[in-house]
């Protein structure tokens, strides 16, 4: 599964012309999590195992979420997740590609309230979005927020009418992404 996002990445990089100014997410410094508010119970899972490129001289964003990398307070959770719903062996990753739609100049510090607006497909479904962030740039760092809703129903994932209640029709997620030049060594 690694490997599937990791070559897909690396396509994406190597795809781009050397002149582009590239940013990776920084190991360990990157998560997206969801949490679903239910009328019985509350889940939350954090994955800090995101690939996420950013490609300053376009504004083109990917992301690559290995979908069995989200952690939940409850095991059971968990595999309930990975096996009745998101279907983890079936659809391994989650992505995203799209464009940042403001224009930032990269080359000074500074916030930016900022739109990305793109393909997601999770679950074998792709939909176009647009989420609202925030985009930090700190010297040779960049760092992405955004919080967004989701709708589980609209990428095909089924909730049981027995866990009706325990699950929510919407997700609120949450993007915190640290990311640093591309070094090709």
């Amino acid at each position: 599964m690694k490997t599937l996002i990791a070559t897909t990445l690396f396509a994406f990089i190597c795809s781009l012309s050397l002149n582009a100014q590239l940013y990776r997410s920084k190991a360990g410094n990157s998560s997206i999590s969801f949490f679903s508010k239910a009328p019985l119970e509350d889940i939350e899972a954090t994955n800090k195992k995101p690939t996420i490129v950013l490609r300053t001289t376009t504004n083109d964003i990917q992301f690559g979420v290995p979908m069995v990398g989200f952690k939940f307070a409850k095991p059971l959770m968990e595999e309930h997740f990975n096996e009745n719903y998101v279907e983890s062996d079936k659809y391994p990753t989650c992505t995203f590609k799209g464009k940042i739609n403001e224009t930032i100049d990269y080359t000074k510090d500074g916030e930016h309230q900022v739109t990305a607006k793109g393909t997601m497909n999770l679950h074998g479904v792709s939909k176009e979005v647009e989420a609202p962030g925030t985009l930090i740039i700190k010297g040779k760092e960049i760092t992405i927020t955004s919080t967004f809703k989701m709708k589980v129903a609209d990428y095909n994932i089924k909730v049981p009418s027995l866990y009706i209640q325990n699950i929510a029709e919407v997700v609120d997620v949450k993007v915190n992404a640290v990311l640093e030049p591309f070094d090709k060594k």
